[in-house]
């Protein structure tokens, strides 16, 4: 395992166990600097960093999941692929951009819903991996991330070190909604919004 996946399992391993330290440094968000080709790239002034939110009651489809941190952009590909395709098929309407569900993290991987929110759960129950079922609501922080997919990783420590310096709790899930739509290989500009529900 590289030193950068270790790394992303620690923050994600954080982020879920909700730590109860705080550092005594004040936290911004990610600097308004060029990005470096594997950081994320400067945020908006309309995005979100640690902004309060509540997030509503929504039903979802999903297909649950498990990725080890080596392959987990490949993983969330084809759970997204094998998802999209089932929606196609039976003519499920989608309410809202596909999301990541994140149930459980350790140092080898995590255990993931990938989803999109519907209106109304299909007729015919769907089988084997995929389900209908609620996503995580009520109170959260939402934080946006923009650049490449890989780059989430100094989002997340930027997440971790804000979570830390407020002394706040999170809860055991958290959320990436892919606001420029599905997740594609080679995309540079991926933009999501990072939901961490919060006790």
């Amino acid at each position: 395992m590289t030193v950068r996946r270790l790394a992303k399992a620690a923050v994600l391993a954080l982020l879920v166990t909700a730590p109860a330290w705080a550092q005594q440094q004040a936290v911004s968000p990610p600097s308004s600097q060029p990005a470096a080709p594997d950081s994320p790239q400067p945020l908006k002034p309309a995005d979100a960093f640690g902004k309060d939110v509540t997030l509503p009651e929504r039903q979802v489809i999903y297909i649950r999941g498990h990725a080890r941190w080596d392959t987990a952009f490949e993983t969330l590909l084809d759970a997204f692929a094998s998802l999209t395709a089932y929606i196609d098929k039976q003519g499920v309407k989608t309410s809202g951009k596909p999301m990541t569900i994140y149930q459980q993290t350790d140092d080898s991987g995590f255990d993931f819903w990938a989803a999109y929110p519907i209106a109304e759960a299909p007729k015919d129950p769907p089988k084997g991996d995929i389900a209908v079922g609620a996503a995580p609501s009520g109170r959260a922080l939402e934080f946006t991330h923009r650049g490449t997919y890989e780059a989430l990783d100094t989002t997340y420590e930027a997440i971790t070190n804000y979570l830390d310096s407020k002394q706040l709790d999170a809860k055991d899930n958290f959320i990436e909604e892919y606001a420029s739509g599905p997740l594609k290989p080679g995309d540079s500009d991926v933009v999501v919004n990072i939901y961490v529900p919060v006790k």
